[in-house]
């Protein structure tokens, strides 16, 4: 059986323990360092479509006429994810162009 060596990310220390799972089945950890001021983290995260570099490739993907399902599949996320990053971008650009 293998251990693994956990720090937490913000303090460094190496006072960590379990701190059960997210509904992924993701495990979490808890720093019990008194001076630190992030107590609950996860070594891999998980949530891609929060990613700025993903919130980057929507966005290249849709300029270069990939579809929202097409995108979707290819990053690995929700089609919902999609349509939310396009709708924040979509006005701002379409605005720019059309006052002459």
């Amino acid at each position: 059986m293998a251990t693994i060596r956990v720090h937490c990310p913000r303090c460094r220390g190496a006072n960590v323990i379990k701190a059960g799972t997210q509904p992924n089945g993701a495990q979490r950890y808890r720093c019990q360092n008194a001076e630190c001021s992030r107590s609950i983290f996860q070594l891999a995260y998980s949530d891609k479509g929060r990613l700025p570099e993903t919130k980057r490739q929507i966005v290249d993907m849709a300029l270069s006429g990939s579809g929202v399902r097409d995108t979707a599949r290819v990053l690995g996320i929700g089609t919902g994810t999609v349509m939310n990053e396009l709708k924040k971008r979509g006005p701002r650009s379409s605005r720019s162009t059309r006052q002459s």
